[in-house]
């Protein structure tokens, strides 16, 4: 099911505080669901596209292709594994997270990488699915409650809550 099917990027790229300069990851980036309209706001900046899986990938390089988008750097990787972005300590603004949590078995790991790769002025984006959604796919879902639980345990700080739509939440972390 694809990202951008219940989520408006746009709109909740509108609720955050961006300039045109950032470096931003997406992790589980797929076929650039937020990665493309990310890339389009941050003209000056960089975005990290990174995904396990290579055929979403191949997708979201002929797009970047096909619309003139220089600034997304594609990346194979595991996610949950140590390091799996293999970007640098404290390199990114912004990380989003979206609809990834809910089918990852090693979700903690995640949020660490995410972290670890994160400037001490960055933020976090996650954006997943509600528990109780009936488009939800079958997963290890997490609650707002729960991730917000596992954030404060890895020294995440809960930012805000924001509107991701009628079937998502969205939770914006910082360290």
């Amino acid at each position: 099911m694809p990202t951008t099917m219940f989520l408006n990027p746009e709109e909740i790229l509108d609720q955050l505080e961006l300039s045109s300069d950032m470096v931003a990851a997406e992790f589980g980036a797929g076929s650039g669901g937020f990665a493309i309209p990310l890339a389009k706001k941050l003209p000056d900046g960089l975005v990290y596209a990174i995904d396990i899986q290579k055929n979403p990938l191949v997708v979201l390089k002929n797009r970047t292709v096909s619309e003139n988008i220089v600034n997304v750097k594609i990346t194979l990787s595991d996610l949950e594994k140590p390091r799996g972005s293999k970007l640098q300590d404290d390199s990114a603004d912004l990380v989003f997270i979206v609809n990834v949590l809910f089918q990852a078995e090693e979700k903690e790991n995640i949020l660490s990488e995410a972290k670890r790769i994160l400037k001490d002025s960055g933020r976090i984006i996650v954006v997943d699915w509600l528990p109780e959604s009936p488009q939800a796919a079958s997963g290890a879902k997490i609650s707002a409650e729960a991730l917000k639980d596992m954030a404060e345990k890895i020294g995440l700080k809960l930012e805000k809550d924001f509107n991701a739509g009628s079937y998502h939440y969205g939770l914006i972390f910082k360290k």
